[in-house]
């Protein structure tokens, strides 16, 4: 019977919904930038270098969990933090220009994450049908929106223009990224102080080593 494995299954951060939704965040951040903010400018790399961190921390944690649940929380909690710096960046384009900053009850933002989006023109796709639906009860389809709210209906008294839209579907894409690496790290950490990291798990594999029978050893 083979005992704990010294290096565990690690990596496979592809399956996991808070790379997803962060990778979809990225993509949807450099159409955006491409679109709205000044190529040259500072933000506009800052933006995409902040979402593409937001990916690549993520599946380099997932890759070093193999050795180092340290790591992994180390580089699960960057993350994070570059998300959350993303969505500051997202804050200030909609402050700095005057446009609106959906609250988080607003049903255009539920039905963007109730969609599920998978790619960048899924979310464009949805920025459209928010932008020709405005102005009435009915969205392209010619179905009522069960969804909308009062508030929901006064922040639409107000036509919303395609970079209010897009800003704030990304940021309702990363609140959902982020929310998704909050539990992620809630469960880290209870693994890590539950089975501890990789010196624990040497000191287990040698323990069991040196209990096993010695005709185990033997092919």
């Amino acid at each position: 019977m083979s005992g704990e494995a010294l290096i565990p299954l690690h990596g496979g951060y592809r399956k996991l919904k808070s790379f997803q939704v962060a990778q979809l965040v990225y993509d949807v951040t450099v159409r955006f930038c491409d679109r709205y903010i000044e190529k040259r400018s500072r933000t506009h790399d800052q933006m995409v270098q902040a979402a593409r961190s937001g990916v690549q921390n993520i599946a380099e944690g997932s890759q070093a969990s193999g050795t180092s649940k340290k790591t992994e929380l180390k580089l699960t909690n960057v993350a994070r933090a570059s998300l959350e710096e993303l969505r500051l960046d997202y804050e200030d384009f909609l402050r700095q220009r005057g446009l609106a900053l959906w609250p988080r009850e607003d049903a255009r933002r539920a039905e963007l994450i109730a969609q599920r989006p998978a790619t960048a023109e899924a979310v464009a796709r949805w920025a459209r049908e928010v932008h020709d639906g405005q102005g009435g009860p009915h969205g392209p389809s010619g179905q009522a929106r069960e969804t909308s709210t009062a508030s929901t209906q006064s922040t639409q008294s107000t036509r919303s223009t395609y970079p209010e839209i897009a800003a704030n579907g990304a940021l309702a894409l990363i609140a959902v990224a982020c929310s998704l690496l909050s539990r992620q790290l809630a469960s880290l950490e209870r693994a890590f102080v539950q089975e501890g990291g990789f010196t624990e798990r040497l000191y287990r594999v040698r323990a069991q080593a040196r209990t096993r029978p010695p005709g185990n050893s033997r092919p």
